[in-house]
């Protein structure tokens, strides 16, 4: 008897995969057990620091469209170099802290769009889906999270962002105000039933979705899962 496994594909996936791990080598292991046209995958501090831009290159040989998330947050002439060379490497997506504010992020879009043949999304951080009310409070901050979400996102984009990291809490405001658009990412999103780890402002990629989301950053509930794919398809089936 043979067992036929249903595989979602689609020109816009919609699910990014967080492969924090440790070693180039665990990462494209897992990227074994995914399907490019199912997801992209995100290559943050942890993995970068210890593989640097060659697991990037692997990983987009594979087929996979990479965001590599490292937050720059620096002084303008620093972020717009980085962020040169993330386009010139050819990543799909890279990001910015929108607190290093307009002239930085300006900086960072003249740099990327002065790539040729460019096919990178710039998007800006706003409030990391870890921080909460008291938090921000302990920064000097007095909004609420969502006003200071709001308020990082509009100067993002009249920055020239293409989009913003943010909760999916915070998606139907942002996409109220922003438009359609605007591209949302968002973290923190976590299957039912699974544990909400260090994140604070957590949804499920159900109500994310709905909310308006444009793509799901997604990591322990699909790489710490027995068979990642099923969980992608079942995530895929909300689109």
């Amino acid at each position: 008897m043979f067992l036929f496994c249903m595989v979602t594909t689609m020109n816009d996936p919609k699910v990014i995969v967080a492969l924090d791990y440790p070693t180039a080598q665990d990462a494209l292991d897992m990227a074994d057990r995914l399907d490019p046209k199912m997801c992209r995958v995100k290559v943050g501090k942890e993995l970068f620091t210890v593989a640097g831009p060659d697991v990037v290159k692997q990983l987009m040989a594979k087929g996979f469209d990479v965001f590599l998330d490292l937050k720059f947050h620096d002084i303008p002439n620093t972020v717009a170099a980085a962020v040169k060379v993330a386009a010139q490497m050819g990543v799909w997506m890279v990001n910015v802290h929108a607190s290093g504010g307009s002239r930085m992020m300006r900086a960072a879009r003249e740099a990327v769009d002065s790539v040729a043949n460019n096919v990178t999304h710039l998007i800006a951080v706003t409030v990391l889906t870890s921080m909460s009310p008291e938090d921000l409070s302990e920064t000097g901050i007095s909004k609420s999270p969502l006003e200071q979400v709001l308020y990082l996102a509009d100067l993002a984009k009249q920055a020239g962002m293409d989009g913003v990291v943010c909760s999916a809490q915070e998606t139907q405001t942002l996409r109220k105000a922003l438009g359609d658009d605007f591209l949302l990412v968002t973290p923190g999103i976590r299957m039912p039933g699974d544990s909400a780890g260090d994140q604070r402002r957590v949804v499920s990629p159900a109500d994310a979705l709905k909310n308006g989301s444009s793509y799901l950053v997604m990591g322990r509930s699909i790489t710490g899962a027995v068979d990642p794919i099923s969980v992608l398809n079942e995530v895929n089936g909300y689109q």
